[in-house]
């Protein structure tokens, strides 16, 4: 029998990431900061710094093989931080790319919900190989909806948080939020948005495995 939260033998967990990507976010995160303050508050070391870290992280992932587009997204980020960083002079603009990513985040996962084609049943329904048969579930179509509203959430409450941040210029808050508001936030998101899903489906429903496609007449 499959444990809270698993889902075609992984958990929901690992198929959004888990904590290995937690650590590509956070790792060059707190490479940048280090190496800003260790070079008396140098953009340049900071962003070389930071390049290298993520570079090492994406080699790890890659030995492991493990979701390498990614992987190289995060990369891509972390190399984009560094060159508007580089550019502007402003050591937070690191993170305005975060900001950024997180803000598109918020309004894909919102309007995928609006179209009925909620993002967290596209990644489930491709794992257990249901292609778009879920759909077809009204109420599997609305519990994969109302579980989605607490991505929705997760990326709002980051944004809470870093823009004020970002904003003022707090390079150190924004690398320790960056780092507290990844696998701690992703992990209550995982739990809390797993409940909602159990919890929409009604009395009876043969759970997510299953989805009840209508036969025609």
């Amino acid at each position: 029998m499959a444990r809270d939260g698993e889902v075609g033998g992984e958990t929901l967990s690992e198929l959004l990431g888990g904590w290995r990507s937690a650590v590509e976010t956070a790792v060059p995160v707190l490479a940048f900061a280090a190496g800003w303050l260790a070079g008396g508050r140098s953009i340049p070391l900071g962003a070389g710094v930071a390049v290298l870290a993520g570079a090492g992280v994406a080699a790890w992932r890659v030995a492991e093989r493990r979701r390498p587009i990614g992987t190289v997204v995060s990369l891509l980020v972390v190399c984009l931080g560094a060159l508007v960083a580089l550019r502007t002079g402003r050591a937070e603009d690191f993170f305005g790319v975060r900001v950024l990513t997180n803000a598109a985040s918020a309004l894909a996962w919102a309007a995928s919900i609006l179209v009925r084609w909620p993002f967290l049943g596209l990644v489930v329904g491709t794992v257990l190989g249901q292609k778009a048969r879920w759909r077809a579930d009204a109420d599997l179509l609305r519990a994969y909806q109302r579980a989605s509203w607490v991505w929705v959430g997760q990326y709002l409450v980051r944004l809470l948080v870093f823009v004020p941040l970002w904003w003022t210029g707090q390079v150190l808050w924004l690398a320790a939020a960056q780092t507290v508001l990844t696998w701690p936030l992703v992990a209550a998101c995982l739990a809390v948005s797993w409940w909602v899903l159990r919890r929409s489906l009604p009395q009876g429903h043969p759970g997510i495995r299953h989805p009840r496609v209508l036969q025609p007449r």
